[in-house]
């Protein structure tokens, strides 16, 4: 089978690959039908993950359809559409049982998939524990609209989760990005006053702005955000801000524009340690809740995305087939023509 291989020093390559078996009883073989390009795979092209295992196959967002189940598996059949979750979890540990699966104990636990276990950048791939890796697609979903739901719209969901967002409140998402864009989609579900995006990309705030995913945007480098923000906000600031952008100065951005005693979260990665000042923020009293996302909520998801309720298929921008890869890639690294999204489609796709 064909498949995007990472194999080190910045080099990634559609390569062979021998089709993958079964290797547990909680396995599952699926026939991936579309797979997505995300930044965290840019980010293991060049050496930002040190868990990447070079040799590794690429991919931790896609859909398809099961082929094989291991004796174990008991939720999922041949044949079934399927949403892959970005973590691999065991669903019993310590961390499990409280839903905090991207820290799951299992030796591949957390996010293994397209890291350190192949991924689904693939025409076929090997998901370990299957019950909980895999999310019923239902027949009215489409694999464009259910592709998001193991990991940017999961992410985007327990942001906003933990950032304690009450009705009415203000919200102000660094990044409108695809992880930005994702974590709007599902703030505007609690219902907020105002969602504010900021990012220095004009085409996309614009884009957000039309599509009423946002409701106010700024460009930092056109807007003094601290000053746009005290003019939108009561009390100083943001209720709760979301950083997703994980820019050189997004992190110092995303306290600095929190009213006093407000939840920051930060969702995105970074490629250089990040200082927290602590005797400038000295009395803001605010909360800081950070790190990688627990994907534990895909079939409510799942149901939202059927219902209308969220809808991400505004991301995608570009299609491309399996093989031609190395120009998706070159296109979504470079942010060439306008790109927010590249998925790609596989040989059997539909």
């Amino acid at each position: 089978m064909k498949a995007v291989v990472y194999e080190g020093n910045g080099c990634i390559a559609v390569k062979e690959r021998p089709r993958p078996k079964l290797e547990h009883t909680k396995d599952a073989i699926v026939r991936v039908t579309l797979a997505a390009i995300c930044s965290s795979d840019i980010h293991i092209k060049h050496g930002s993950v040190p868990k990447a295992v070079p040799g590794i196959v690429l991919g931790h967002e896609f859909v398809g359809v099961v082929e094989e189940t291991g004796s174990d598996v008991k939720n999922f059949k041949p044949g079934q559409r399927v949403a892959v979750n970005v973590e691999t979890f065991c669903g019993e540990c310590f961390f499990c049982r409280r839903g905090y699966v991207n820290n799951c104990t299992d030796p591949n636990g957390g996010w293994a998939m397209g890291c350190r276990i192949d991924g689904g950048q693939a025409e076929y791939v090997r998901v370990p524990y299957a019950d909980n890796g895999l999310t019923l697609i239902p027949d009215s979903v489409s694999d464009e609209q259910a592709i998001f739901t193991g990991d940017l719209l999961s992410t985007g969901e327990w942001a906003c989760r933990i950032s304690d967002i009450e009705k009415d409140s203000t919200v102000a998402v660094i990044g409108a990005g695809p992880a930005g864009i994702c974590t709007m989609l599902c703030a505007r579900l609690y219902q907020p006053k105002k969602i504010i995006a900021i990012d220095i990309s004009q085409d996309r705030l614009d884009m957000v702005k039309a599509a009423k995913i946002a409701d106010h945007v700024i460009n930092p480098t056109r807007t003094d955000v601290g000053a746009k923000i005290e003019k939108l906000t009561k009390y100083g600031g943001a209720d709760a801000v979301i950083e997703m952008a994980g820019g050189e100065d997004t992190f110092d951005m995303a306290w600095r524009i929190a009213r006093p005693n407000a939840v920051v979260c930060i969702g995105a990665m970074y490629e250089e340690n990040q200082i927290l000042p602590l005797p400038q923020m000295y009395g803001k009293n605010l909360t800081f809740k950070t790190g990688g996302v627990d994907a534990s909520r895909c079939g409510e998801i799942m149901k939202l995305i059927e219902s209308g309720k969220i809808d991400g298929t505004c991301l995608i921008t570009h299609r491309f087939n399996l093989e031609d890869a190395m120009t998706a890639y070159d296109i979504f690294e470079n942010k060439k023509d306008g790109v927010i999204k590249v998925v790609l489609k596989m040989p059997q796709g539909h």
